[in-house]
């Protein structure tokens, strides 16, 4: 089970997509500030049955600012798919950034 103490993901090793990469460069957010968000974040969503992994969204804070990341948990081997990484837009997500604003 990923989930350690009911809301944060628990982590044996992390891995990186390429986009997650090209996305955290674009958007300047260093990877402690992610692993930060990962372990320490809450889970806000998720996707049991994404393939090959579960996947979870995952909101966490630099300072004020929000983060989303997005990642596939292998529950097997504890290991961690970093799939994105962004900035949650306030005109998409509610002031929480927990949920998406209906139209």
């Amino acid at each position: 089970m990923p989930i350690s103490g009911g809301t944060h993901m628990k982590c044996k090793h992390i891995h990186y997509s390429r986009h997650a990469f090209e996305r955290m460069f674009e958007r300047a957010i260093p990877p402690d500030v992610v692993e930060r968000v990962i372990a320490q974040g809450e889970i806000i969503a998720d996707y049991p049955d994404e393939q090959p992994y579960p996947s979870f969204l995952i909101l966490g804070y630099d300072q004020t600012n929000p983060i989303h990341v997005v990642l596939a948990h292998n529950a097997t081997t504890g290991e961690c798919h970093i799939i994105t990484v962004y900035l949650p837009d306030s005109k998409i997500w509610d002031a929480t950034f927990k949920r998406r604003r209906t139209s």
